[in-house]
């Protein structure tokens, strides 16, 4: 939930303001660079940004879009444009993995449960995988004729689900989408530069103040509190995934968060984290998980041959690093 004592923090010799505070179940840190008047008005409402997102968004609020489709039991459920756009999006990437990154992992995520260390019971897990299949969910644009000769409005936006027992979980891309949208308000409203985090899913453009490229660092997946090496950036996202970021140990076994849609485990990877850059941060978020997914050799393969992937970096569970950058255009 969304932290309400985000305070804004001004620094002048910098140039720059920055807000710090909880939502979508992480930290996010905004900061921008210019007039700090023009800065801070811009911060503060992309707080109120993330507070909006979080209400259509989070899987845990009954009341969000996301929690009411999951609740409708197969009935239609108009949502707001927004959540339209981020899960006709989501579609996109699993279509794009074949299933490898799949939005309606909701079932398997309700199994699991990586705070307690809890290793759900197989059979649960085969019922759930049975209800997960990101092409049962529906979505449609409505448009409603008017009086003759008076044309047609947009009659909303829906939802449905066509198995009463699935549900959709945008845990795994909605820090995308909501980056860019970040960076679009922060871009709009005349900063000179900024940077987006949510808890690791980066995003920056604009002019940095010194005239140098964002540097995004990139973690040592068996030290996570130190780096390994940074990325550079003019504009863009960089987003890290990784099995040390949830996780437990039980009888020797480590259990991971990055699910497999197709057996309800974690998935099976010789890869401890990937590194994707790309321009938009939905790209560099829908598809870091896929790479994971796939192991070192699928997943370079598939990223070269993904034009929104700029740079790849990944690294395997014995620390070698492996990946590839395009040249800049």
């Amino acid at each position: 939930m969304l932290g309400v004592d985000a305070a804004l923090a001004q620094d002048s010799g910098r140039g720059s303001s920055s807000m710090r505070f909880a939502a979508f179940d992480t930290v996010v840190e905004l900061t921008a660079y210019g007039a700090p008047d023009v800065s801070g008005k811009a911060l503060r409402a992309a707080q109120r940004d993330c507070e909006k997102y979080e209400q259509l968004f989070s899987r845990t609020i009954r009341t969000s879009d996301v929690g009411r489709i999951n609740d409708a039991a197969g009935a239609s459920v108009r949502i707001d444009a927004r959540t339209f756009d981020l899960l006709k999006a989501a579609q996109r990437y699993c279509a794009a993995s074949r299933g490898v990154f799949d939005i309606t992992v909701g079932p398997l995520v309700r199994c699991w449960d990586f705070r307690r260390g809890v290793v759900p019971k197989e059979e649960d897990l085969i019922e759930a995988v049975r209800h997960v299949d990101w092409r049962m969910l529906r979505l449609e644009r409505r448009s409603v004729v008017t009086d003759e000769g008076a044309g047609s409005f947009e009659g909303g936006c829906y939802a449905q689900l066509a198995d009463p027992l699935g549900q959709v979980d945008v845990g795994g891309i909605a820090k995308g989408w909501i980056a860019d949208r970040l960076c679009e308000r922060l871009a709009q409203a005349g900063c000179d530069g900024y940077v987006v985090n949510l808890g690791g899913n980066v995003a920056v453009g604009g002019r940095k103040p010194d005239g140098s490229d964002w540097r995004i660092g990139v973690r040592d997946p068996q030290d996570p509190a130190r780096t390994i090496g940074c990325v550079a950036l003019d504009r863009g996202s960089a987003v890290t995934s990784g099995i040390y970021e949830r996780g437990f140990v039980r009888a020797g076994h480590v259990y991971h968060h990055i699910l497999d849609p197709r057996t309800g485990h974690p998935v099976e990877t010789d890869v401890a984290s990937v590194t994707v850059v790309a321009r938009a941060s939905l790209d560099a978020e829908g598809f870091s998980t896929t790479l994971l997914a796939m192991g070192a050799e699928r997943g370079l393969a598939f990223a070269k041959e993904r034009p929104e992937i700029l740079q790849t970096v990944f690294i395997d569970k014995a620390g070698r690093i492996d990946g590839f950058a395009r040249p800049r255009s």
